[in-house]
């Protein structure tokens, strides 16, 4: 199951206690079939015009809730990127033995959306200064980072760090890491779109971790 850590000592036992009743279902007693990806695309989607992104934030839960609206987001994928080990499961990487941290593939239309405003998706859905994981999780396996597929991408990402860093308004010192994608594995079925169809489970997991609040300290105002 996935270890949390709060920030804030005071509620870290009552934390922990409610979260392991309300997550055991979706840890180490949920299915460990891995997802197919086999859904099909939109009827009206020209495969010529789509782009791959991949990007860690955190959970992945809730990196997908974050895209799966944007306008000209075709499909999220939740996955593992990063580590050594090939074809990774869930338990395997939160154990945080295997160098992966948790993914978001984002196919997008490249007609609708540009890499640049994914950019700015993702950068508003991470806290840039933690170098320690993302929020309440813990650990290398939660780590934020931008996984480049080309010199285009790696350009792009760079050039967004970098105005970042220089500006005074935002948060500081940004430590996302931006890496050349490697393999990219796709997580259980039952990571697919949790946010979807666990949205009890996802909501109290979401707000106990204190992701939306921080988030909005670091963003709110950018």
């Amino acid at each position: 199951m996935r270890i949390h850590s709060l920030k804030s000592p005071a509620v870290l036992t009552l934390f922990s206690l409610l979260l392991a009743l309300f997550l055991t279902a979706c840890g180490e007693s949920s299915p460990t079939n891995p997802g197919s990806g086999s859904e099909p695309l939109p009827a009206d989607v020209d495969r010529a015009d789509l782009g791959t992104a991949i990007f860690a934030a955190g959970c992945f839960w809730c990196v997908e809730e974050a895209f799966d609206p944007v306008p000209g987001v075709v499909k999220t994928t939740s996955g593992y990127i990063g580590g050594q080990l090939a074809n990774p499961s869930y338990k395997e990487v939160s154990a945080g033995g295997t160098g992966h941290t948790e993914a978001l593939e984002v196919l997008y239309d490249t007609t609708k959306v540009s890499y640049q405003a994914l950019l700015k998706v993702f950068w508003h859905n991470v806290d840039p200064t933690d170098a320690g994981g993302q929020f309440c999780d813990r650990g290398s396996q939660y780590r934020s980072g931008i996984f480049y597929r080309d010199d285009e991408q790696k350009a792009l990402a760079m050039a967004s760090k970098k105005a970042l860093q220089e500006d005074p308004e935002a948060p500081s010192p940004i430590v996302t890491e931006i890496t050349e994608a490697g393999p990219f594995y796709m997580a259980e079925a039952y990571h697919q779109d949790y946010h979807q169809k666990n949205p009890v489970r996802y909501k109290f997991y979401k707000n106990a971790c204190g992701r939306a609040d921080r988030l909005e300290a670091l963003w709110g105002q950018f």
